[in-house]
């Protein structure tokens, strides 16, 4: 069963929802995951060619969790994005920028 708002999670035993994202979005495979559906929908086996030829036993969990948790969803096309998976990619897009920006900063310092 995916983790859910309300349940205890690492870091949080009340189970606040941004804590229940983070713990999610830390687990194995899952980001990559979702970066991947966000350039489109996909087969299973189109999605393992992307990961690196993730374990199918594991992506098979992981997109059942994401299932659960209304991120994505199955269709004739494959799995693809739900419209809240979409806003959580765009979101991780910006999050993606900051990151270089973030990178080529600490890069100029020369440390």
């Amino acid at each position: 069963m995916a983790k859910l708002p309300g349940m205890p999670v690492r870091g949080s035993q009340t189970g606040r929802p941004i804590m229940v994202l983070l713990d999610v979005l830390g687990q194995r495979w899952t980001l990559r995951l979702l970066w991947e559906l966000g350039q489109g929908p996909a087969t299973f086996r189109a999605l393992r060619t992307r990961c690196d030829d993730v374990s199918p036993t594991l992506l098979n969990q992981r997109l059942k969790d994401l299932r659960e948790l209304a991120l994505i969803a199955q269709g004739e096309a494959g799995y693809a994005l739900t419209e809240h998976g979409m806003a959580l990619a765009r979101r991780l897009a910006t999050l993606d920028g900051w990151a270089n920006e973030w990178a080529a900063m600490l890069e100029s310092r020369g440390d």
